[in-house]
């Protein structure tokens, strides 16, 4: 029972990281209808600016934590921000009106140019950096086995609950929110009707991109260490997750992220660890087979 408590806290720590870059997915697949398959690599950028901010702020002396963080994921976001804004501009803009594949091929030519970005830039070897939040506390010790909660764990919970609910207010309550809306209902018509399409697009892939250098922030902080390819391994995970809850809704990227954490963390644990891609991916077929449109999609409805 205990063991039992102790992944189920694991499994939502990772499903939030999950969950939070899956927005992006299906924040971009919602209003354009398109799958934007760098952003698994702007994750990865997030990391390592948030790891070249930590080591730059410990240089110039500074050793407040909460301070250290706080312009660490501001840095992060923002700089990620501006990556998000030229892959829409490079990769999605000039082929928005050419056949859908185009697209495609031009996000994974992006993918691929970060990686590279990267890997020169920084280094192959992955990079470690010593645990900047540690501690926690232990909810129940049963036959030798503690049961523990870190606060990391509960930082990036609540971090993440924070934001999804800051943006969920975006959405729903703002005139950005509104343009999103509508571009996602009918891209065409929203345009005739005096919304600005193309500030609207890129709008939604500088807020999903800071979303995901957020996600790359909590993963670096949680797991300690890095390396250019974790952009694609968590990439293909939250893009599972967004498909799995339903590619375009957003509390479906979360619950999504929420099923593929516990899968992989509860698979690990009571079978084999090498296999536990295998059976997230084996839920998602499962899933799209009796439930194609995910487990909280809605099933598109063509006008004619």
């Amino acid at each position: 029972m205990a063991y039992a408590l102790q992944q189920l806290i694991n499994g939502v720590t990772l499903g939030m990281i999950y969950g939070l870059i899956a927005v992006g997915y299906t924040m971009v697949y919602g209003i354009i209808g398109m799958i934007n398959f760098a952003h698994g690599d702007i994750f990865m950028v997030g990391a390592f600016l948030s790891l070249i901010a930590i080591v730059g702020l410990g240089m110039l002396g500074i050793t407040s934590v909460p301070l250290a963080l706080i312009v660490t994921l501001l840095f992060a976001a923002g700089i990620a921000a501006l990556y998000g804004w030229a892959v829409e501009r490079i990769a999605y803009r000039p082929l928005r009106g050419s056949f859908r594949l185009a697209p495609l091929i031009s996000a994974i030519g992006m993918s691929i140019v970060l990686q590279n970005f990267v890997q020169v830039s920084q280094g192959a070897r992955v990079k470690p950096m010593p645990q900047m939040i540690p501690g926690g506390v232990t909810l129940l010790s049963s036959d030798g086995f503690a049961v523990q909660l870190s606060w990391m764990q509960i930082a990036i919970v609540i971090t993440t609950l924070i934001l999804l609910a800051a943006f969920t207010w975006l959405v729903t309550r703002t005139p950005l929110g509104r343009s999103m809306r509508a571009c996602e209902q009918d891209l065409k018509m929203a345009g005739l009707l005096g919304i600005d399409t193309d500030r609207t697009i890129s709008l939604t892939f500088v807020i999903g991109a800071a979303l995901a250098a957020v996600a790359g922030l909590m993963f670096l902080l949680y797991y300690g260490v890095i390396d250019f390819f974790i952009g694609f391994i968590a990439g293909v995970k939250a893009f599972t997750a967004a498909v799995l809850g339903g590619i375009g809704s957003l509390p479906g990227a979360v619950l999504g992220g929420l099923a593929i954490g516990l899968i992989e963390t509860f698979w690990s644990a009571y079978f084999s660890v090498q296999y536990k891609d295998v059976a997230a991916f084996s839920i998602l077929v499962l899933v799209l087979i009796f439930m194609p449109t995910g487990l909280l999609g809605r099933a598109d409805i063509e006008k004619v």
